[in-house]
């Protein structure tokens, strides 16, 4: 018999309308990019408003909470089982806390019992116009507090707000900090790029290249150290290119270039070209002079590499590769001493747990790209995971064993046994 969960739903309906919320997450392609001035106005409203220590907008995926704008928390994601906001996902529903302490659903919850002291919490959906819920928008206190329903309502009109704003990043082609191409415009470019290489048989490469240790200037020295160092960054490597080059910002601190008539070769002395120029020119401001170095990977058109998601997830591993070998260098994917993967990937979204310690162990992940032998898998923390173990994938009956290929902090590249 099913099990029935909130609302009188059972445990396949429940799992089938994950898939759905992920796949809709997935669609508006936003984990992981880079802040936005407009959700970071809503978020400085509802801390004014209400007059609250943290307030934020956030995304949640398979196995994290990640804010895509937040005012008074010190981290940027969460994990999932950890995070206030998974109930509010659970029943698509406002949920109001005036104590946490007397709530059992948190009162031993680390953010309660812990430095953060949370006390306070509302949180409402964040709902596409299709009904699927996912993310929250949160006003949050240290301490106790009532909340009134027009209080309620004042959110909810925040989170309408904060979801058309959303919508309408779908439609931005220019990355406003650094002014290249967005995650999504740059994809839809390169689909163009790439079918032509393709029809034509010419060459084409991808360089996918982080900023090594940005973390250490955002704490360090502030966002608004971040934010030059980006911008100096993006402006070498624009100086540094083609016209006909096409350059993007992925992600934080992630940017990537698609070379159209370029081998592995000349997309290696690309990066190489790139990376000596990034490490040469210092980035001053009132913050000082800070020297910034990044890692590159390199990937190439293929017969198996012949689309966007395959290349950006093989320059991936090699750029992580690039990471774990000391950072501050170029790696090609092609060169890299692991298991051969052969097959393409597609991107996706999807809810899964790494196994390992003879199946004792558990760790939730969202597995990022998938194909017939290989997978890129996103986790809280990637410490402790083994070089080998077995993937699951939640609700589809899959199961493999992996051998990882390269890894950086929150992010697997693994082949399948």
């Amino acid at each position: 018999m099913a099990v029935v969960r909130a609302f009188g739903k059972s445990s396949a309906d429940m799992a089938q309308r994950e898939a759905e919320r992920l796949a809709a997450l997935e669609s508006l392609d936003l984990l992981d990019t880079p802040r936005d001035e407009g959700l970071d106005r809503v978020v400085r409203l509802i801390k004014d408003i209400f007059t609250v220590d943290i307030g934020i907008v956030s995304l949640i995926d398979a196995h994290r909470q990640w804010y895509k704008s937040c005012i008074g928390m010190p981290v940027d994601e969460v994990p999932r089982e950890d995070t206030f906001c998974r109930y509010v996902l659970d029943i698509e529903q406002p949920i109001i806390v005036e104590d946490a302490t007397r709530d059992p659903r948190f009162a031993n919850n680390p953010a309660v019992t812990g430095d953060s002291h949370i006390r306070f919490y509302a949180g409402v959906p964040l709902k596409t116009k299709e009904g699927h819920v996912i993310g929250t928008v949160c006003a949050i206190d240290r301490r106790t507090r009532s909340f009134s329903a027009k209080d309620l309502s004042i959110l909810t009109e925040l989170a309408g707000v904060a979801m058309d704003r959303i919508t309408l990043l779908q439609s931005a082609a220019t990355d406003g900090l650094t002014e290249v191409l967005t995650r999504r415009a740059f994809r839809s470019e390169a689909e163009q790029l790439i079918s032509l290489a393709v029809r034509h048989q010419h060459d084409l490469s991808c360089i996918a290249l982080d900023i090594d240790h940005f973390k250490r200037v955002n704490d360090t020295h502030g966002h608004a150290a971040g934010d030059e160092v980006l911008k100096a960054v993006a402006s070498i490597c624009k100086a540094g290119l083609r016209v006909g080059d096409l350059f993007g910002r992925l992600g934080g601190e992630e940017f990537v270039v698609l070379l159209p008539h370029v081998d592995r070769d000349g997309a290696m002395a690309v990066a190489e070209k790139l990376r000596t120029a990034i490490s040469a020119q210092p980035v001053s401001g009132a913050f000082g002079e800070l020297t910034v170095t990044a890692s590159f990977g390199v990937s190439t058109l293929s017969i198996v590499s012949k689309d966007i998601d395959t290349l950006l997830a093989q320059a991936d591993a090699a750029m992580y590769q690039a990471k774990h070998r000391g950072r501050n260098r170029c790696i090609a994917w092609s060169s890299l001493q692991a298991v051969d993967t052969t097959g393409s990937r597609r991107r996706v979204l999807k809810a899964g747990s790494i196994l390992f310690n003879d199946r004792r162990s558990t760790i939730d992940c969202t597995v990022r790209s998938l194909g017939t032998d290989s997978a890129g898998l996103s986790v809280s923390s990637s410490a402790g995971i083994p070089s080998e173990f077995v993937l699951s994938i939640k609700g589809e009956g899959f199961e493999t064993r992996c051998q990882v290929i390269a890894q950086d902090r929150q992010n697997l590249e693994v082949a399948f046994r």
